[in-house]
């Protein structure tokens, strides 16, 4: 059907550049807001009604005259029909329809791909400081940011996943005064380990249990590996130094554990101090106050954000000479622009809103040709894990909060992939761990998977060869229910585009659960494996398009598709 649409959109842009020179760009179809109206639906006529100074429904008449003497649609089209002040709404013949299961089977897993575009997208995701295990948000993020991947990749983007993370600063220092002390045999709770009631997140030290794994480990002088690094503790209790090294290889390579448990994989691991050691902070500071951008008072240095539109000007050197944090995060966000990424974005917790502003306007300040609006943000609230009915907030792994690999074990990497991209990144999500792992209609990622299986299993009785089904003859689906599930798969590559534009995967998992929806009652009413082998081989190959689409679909969420449940 892909086919038929890009040869009737052809023919409309040639009616209205025969109306009206220059309108050929007006060409676009959208989808009746009633689904008895028709299958396809223009306004194309109102919109040229204006400039032509005619009547918008005398013009769409005309339009429509023109448009059933082309051989589009003639070959295609059923009828057309004028409606409301201008509304062309376009029936489709039913053979037009079952073109869609021909591009599909031919297509396979590249149904919905569009070709390379030639551009680089860098997708910067996760950047989790290497201070404990992954918990539940981190695992949104990985979610959202390798499905927002492969959305883009299915759009035809060169794709670049990174990952950055602060390997200095204060919240290294007390991993490893943490580390040190387990080391030295003191615990959570001894007078000499640090608390502050009042700011539990100034001085206190990292409680996780995992914190005397790593001191175990380091007093037996063992050598840890990441992907990024690796590093040999020395076993010394007063080399702190070895201690950070250590702690930082030895949480970097247990966030590589949870990344692998949910089949996240990155191009490269982007160190903050990199920005500091390679000159990359002292040259953005000073590009600033080239550009006139910034100022001295009380002491510090400050950078004029309310010239691109912060609410306030923003301190970028302290006066103990140390910078803010935001400074970093400009510098490095030029270096994604001077490696070749035009477009970027980040996905990051809703807590980290208040640097958009001051960052754009960091970047803008710099005048290194960066454009407005980059880089582009997908923002996410945490996530609340709820198990028997009541809210779980503790991890034996990391002593204050479930972890990924906690829910992955719980439920399965599927369920909480499809789980965590079911809504939309800015709304709240409570992940219901019983209803995970039910096997019913409940859930939605057994639902859709399910779907997947049962199509499966139909071709399995069958025992052809499922090749062969892409040249069967389809006229036998004539069915409302038939013309229903044809009519979705013509939707996917769309949906795709839409989704990707929208940084919205939760579209496709809404997409997957009405697919499954629609095949189900296709096979509740219409029974597939009839003697009429004509019959037959056309619902075997509208079941085996369906099949094919789920597992795309599926692919493009990093979610499996059984064959069998």
């Amino acid at each position: 059907m892909l086919t038929v649409k890009t040869e009737l959109l052809g023919a409309l842009a040639a009616s209205l550049e025969k109306l009206h020179p220059g309108a050929a760009d007006k060409a676009a179809f959208e989808s009746p807001k009633v689904a008895a109206h028709g299958d396809l639906a223009t306004t194309a006529a109102m919109q040229l009604a204006r400039p032509l100074k005619m009547n918008p429904r005398q013009l769409a008449e005309q339009l429509r005259s023109d448009l059933l003497s082309q051989p589009a649609y003639m070959a295609w089209v059923d009828g057309i029909e004028i409606a409301g002040p201008g509304f062309i709404n376009i029936r489709l013949k039913p053979s037009a329809k079952q073109q869609v299961v021909r591009e599909v089977l031919q297509r396979g897993p590249l149904f919905g791909v569009q070709p390379p575009l030639g551009q680089r997208l860098l997708v910067e995701f996760v950047s989790a400081n290497p201070t404990g295990p992954l918990h539940v948000g981190h695992g949104r993020q990985a979610a959202l940011g390798d499905a927002i991947c492969n959305l883009f990749q299915t759009q035809g983007w060169a794709v670049y996943r990174e990952f950055y993370y602060n390997d200095a600063g204060v919240q290294i220092a007390t991993l490893a005064s943490s580390t040190q002390l387990r080391a030295k045999g003191f615990k959570p709770g001894d007078d000499c380990w640090p608390t502050d009631p009042d700011n539990p997140a100034s001085k206190a030290f990292y409680n996780g249990e995992y914190i005397a794994d790593i001191a175990a480990d380091f007093l037996a002088g063992k050598t840890v590996h990441a992907d990024d690094r690796e590093f040999t503790a020395s076993g010394d209790v007063d080399d702190l130094d070895g201690l950070r090294q250590f702690a930082v290889a030895y949480l970097r390579h247990e966030q590589d554990l949870d990344l692998q448990a949910f089949a996240v994989k990155f191009d490269n691991y982007y160190l903050e101090s990199s920005l500091y050691t390679s000159g990359k902070v002292a040259d953005t500071v000073a590009r600033l106050q080239a550009a006139g951008k910034t100022y001295e008072k009380d002491g510090a240095l400050w950078l004029q954000s309310t010239d691109y539109g912060d609410d306030k000007d923003r301190v970028m050197r302290k006066g103990d000479g140390s910078f803010t944090y935001f400074v970093p995060d400009v510098a490095y966000h030029i270096t994604k622009w001077e490696r070749g990424f035009a477009k970027v974005v980040n996905i990051q917790g809703t807590d980290h809103h208040g640097t958009i502003a001051r960052v754009r306007a960091g970047l803008q300040a710099a005048n290194v040709g960066i454009p407005r609006g980059y880089p582009d943000y997908v923002l996410h609230t945490m996530v609340r894990v709820v198990r028997g009915g009541e809210e779980v907030k503790i991890s034996k792994r990391a002593g204050s909060y479930v972890t990924l690999r906690d829910l992955i074990e719980w439920t399965s990497k599927d369920a909480v992939r499809f789980f965590l991209l079911s809504r939309k990144p800015d709304t709240e999500y409570t992940f219901d761990v019983d209803l995970a792992v039910a096997r019913n209609n409940d859930n939605p990622v057994y639902y859709v998977q399910y779907a997947h299986a049962r199509i499966c299993s139909v071709l399995a009785a069958w025992g052809g060869d499922i090749e062969t089904l892409g040249q069967v003859d389809l006229s036998p689906l004539q069915s409302p229910q038939a013309h229903a599930l044809l009519l979705l798969l013509a939707r996917y590559p769309e949906m795709l585009s839409a989704a990707a534009v929208d940084f919205a995967p939760h579209d496709v998992t809404f997409y997957l659960r009405e697919l499954a929806a629609c095949y189900h009652s296709y096979y509740d009413a219409e029974r597939i494996l009839v003697d009429d082998e004509a019959v037959k081989l056309a619902r075997l190959a509208l079941v085996a398009a369906a099949a094919q689409v789920l597992h795309n679909g599926l692919a493009v969420l990093g979610v499996s598709a059984p064959q069998k449940m």
